[in-house]
């Protein structure tokens, strides 16, 4: 019998997380029990697929605690007693005086309640981003005194002091992250390098099979068969959107295209501003967030996938963003930076084609260049799939975190999206 982990997430379900929901259900198929704990409820409205393949049940801790006092007073009553708290709470303190915020106080509420409310069955936490859910984790784990590890991705990272990274690494039995770049990081950071593990997050090449015919795209030549570009992300500071669209603006007027943008984001009406105010808004079509089958439609009907990720002015950056695996494995030929993990991904001139960051003249020339040129957008589109379906199935990295939970890795024979 396998011992029960709990997992501990920002939001869920989030249809701009898909990769977290695509590794819980592949650890389910894999004969692992888990409950999934959220630190607050879903606002997309929405759900992918995979969403509702996965069986754990979802529990919803208080997002802010003055709206449900009661629950948290209920679970220090419980947990104060216990032997854990006293070394759980003085870690609390020791982190209130080094940033005192309400954030700070929200997440030892939320830890209170979580180690008041799981289950006694239940061996093992596990928390997906190293920040707030990773401290709730960490003080939830102490009072139960549970053992915990830890997901790290890109801004939890990034946006993280030192300080808070070595103690959790310190903490946590161990820490898998998804980019060389990252993980090279947080080695340096840890007390015990060994602790630290790289897994890529990969894909699920079966939900992500290829078509056997695709559209073979103009060379924006003509009016009527405009190159179609795709861009899956939100609109926030690190994806570099309004470099894409001074880019696009600054193609010549008889290049004919069209751009469209997946994903919400709070910068999505500065950005529509900016494409009113640069004249191009007529060939850009904004979709918003969408479920997953949509998104997989637009990459099958789009001729060039490009996001210039940048990094943001709190720090804030990409790991290596699953819309490239994604646009690839559909044979697509992506746009992007040398940031963080993409060029682990993307080689530029072979599998993709890289710029740098904040340069939308640069990113107009590779544009330009990739729209005219159909049968070179073939040529690394093909190169690039191939290193998708090669190298970043995500198979490889379930049988790896199978290791760690110390959970046997099931037979081939397995159902599909079991390692």
């Amino acid at each position: 019998m396998t011992t029960p982990v709990a997992f501990i997430l920002k939001g869920y379900p989030r249809l701009s997380e898909t990769f977290i929901a695509q590794e819980i259900l592949a650890l389910e198929r894999a004969g692992m029990d888990i409950e999934i704990v959220s630190l607050r409820r879903p606002a997309d409205g929405r759900v992918h697929p995979v969403h509702e393949e996965i069986s754990a049940p979802v529990r919803y801790l208080p997002e802010y605690l003055r709206t449900d006092p009661a629950r948290v007073m209920r679970g220090w009553l419980r947990v104060r007693r216990l032997p854990g708290y006293a070394r759980a709470r003085q870690a609390w303190l020791r982190d209130m005086r080094r940033d005192f915020t309400r954030n700070r106080f929200r997440r030892w509420g939320q830890a209170l309640v979580l180690a008041a409310e799981l289950p006694e069955h239940f061996g093992r936490l596990h928390s997906h981003f190293m920040h707030t859910p990773a401290s709730v984790t960490r003080y939830a784990g102490l009072i139960r005194g549970l053992p915990w590890t830890c997901s790290a991705h890109a801004k939890d990272i990034w946006t993280s002091p030192d300080w808070e990274l070595e103690d959790k690494l310190s903490s946590a039995d161990w820490t898998v992250t998804c980019t060389e770049f990252g993980w090279r990081h947080l080695r340096k950071l840890a007390p015990d390098a060994e602790r630290v593990h790289l897994v890529y997050h990969g894909l699920d090449l079966e939900r992500f099979e290829k078509k056997a015919t695709r559209r073979s795209g103009g060379d924006g030549c003509d009016s009527d068969v405009p190159v179609v570009l795709l861009t899956v992300g939100r609109a926030v500071e690190k994806k570099g959107l309004d470099t894409l669209l001074e880019a696009l603006a600054s193609l010549p007027s008889k290049l004919h295209w069209h751009w469209h943008h997946v994903g919400g984001g709070e910068l999505a009406d500065t950005l529509r501003t900016q494409a009113r105010r640069l004249g191009i808004d007529g060939r850009i079509t904004w979709h918003g967030a969408q479920p997953q089958e949509m998104v997989l439609d637009l990459y099958r009907a789009a001729d060039l996938f490009v996001l210039p990720c940048r990094v943001a002015a709190d720090g804030d950056r990409d790991g290596l963003p699953n819309v490239f695996m994604e646009a690839m494995s559909q044979g697509l030929t992506c746009i992007s930076t040398p940031v963080s993990g993409v060029p682990e991904i993307i080689q530029d001139g072979e599998t993709g084609v890289l710029v740098e960051p904040d340069e939308p003249e640069a990113l107009g020339v590779a544009l330009q260049c990739l729209i005219g040129d159909p049968v070179m957008r073939q040529t690394i589109g093909k190169a690039g799939e191939a290193r998708v379906r090669s190298g970043f199935d995500h198979r490889a990295g379930i049988v790896e975190l199978l290791r760690l939970f110390d959970h046997p890795a099931p037979s081939p024979s397995s159902k599909r999206g079991a390692a």
